[in-house]
């Protein structure tokens, strides 16, 4: 057994693991770019702008994640091979689009056929990380542009009064005030985000649940040469262990910067607090 559990297949499914952080790790902030930025195009005073970032909102959340990874993956591969194919071959005499095939030229492959694994994996990875930004900043997007309208207005129409501009009266008493009411729904769109890290499977990334579904079936010889019957419960079971620890995790400390954002704040758990310290 301790044989088993430390063969090259079964170290890459603990690698898989580093992977679905690392994923986290990365998508979180960039969704909340993404949000953010749709969120203040949203409110733009700029009609065109406005139009673009509420059509933003509403196209990818009213799109199953599902349907959207895969349509947009594909979309974005042959969108990007495209452009390299009408730069590197521009004497190219066939049809890219023949019948339900995509073909460039060779130079034009994202990456080049000839490239090490690594590189694929590195921009099936990039690939992940974008289609992930871009769904859940669209769900971000809607709760930061919430908590943009939830902040007070008197408090902005004061900021005003003292002569600050409408740039300084939104970087330095909107933004900072707008988090507190935001963070509740990013906390839930965290964990959203957690639960569906293994849609990564979708863009060609080997996750954890796919080395759990293939290590835990009955034996293969194309990833263990030990004999056992169906473990796939106990790979499963392991990822329920992970992912629960992980929300539990998540909850402790999404907790702790509700506290420290909400103290002293005229919000509900600003004024429990104030009570409570009294």
């Amino acid at each position: 057994m301790a044989c088993y559990l430390t063969t090259g297949k079964q170290m890459l499914f603990y690698w898989s693991f580093g992977t679905v952080l690392l994923l986290l790790a990365i998508t979180a902030p960039v969704a909340l770019i993404f949000g953010f930025g749709g969120a203040v195009a949203a409110r733009s005073h700029i009609l065109p702008l406005r139009w673009f970032g509420k059509g933003y909102t509403a196209m990818v959340r009213g799109v199953p994640d599902i349907a959207f990874f895969l349509f947009f993956v594909i979309a974005l591969d042959q969108g990007l091979e495209w452009i390299r194919h009408k730069v590197k071959c521009p004497d190219w005499d066939q049809p890219i689009r023949q019948g339900s095939d995509f073909i460039v030229c060779a130079q034009a492959k994202l990456p080049l056929g000839n490239s090490p694994q690594i590189w694929h994996e590195i921009y099936n990875f990039s690939l992940a990380i974008f289609t992930f930004g871009i769904v859940f900043g669209a769900f971000a997007a809607n709760v930061i542009y919430g908590a943009m309208r939830a902040v007070p207005r008197p408090q902005l129409e004061t900021a005003e009064a003292y002569g600050m501009s409408h740039r300084q009266t939104f970087w330095r008493i909107l933004v900072p005030q707008m988090w507190v009411y935001a963070l509740p729904g990013l906390s839930n769109l965290w964990m959203i985000l957690i639960k569906a890290t293994p849609l990564l499977f979708l863009l060609g990334v080997e996750d954890i649940v796919y080395w759990a579904r293939e290590l835990g079936g009955t034996a293969n010889p194309r990833f263990t040469d030990y004999p056992h019957g169906d473990w796939r419960l106990w790979y499963f079971l392991a990822l329920l262990v992970f992912y629960l620890g992980m929300t539990r995790i998540s909850e402790i400390y999404l907790g702790k910067l509700t506290a420290r954002l909400t103290r002293g704040q005229a919000t509900m758990g600003g004024e429990a607090m104030r009570r409570a310290g009294a």
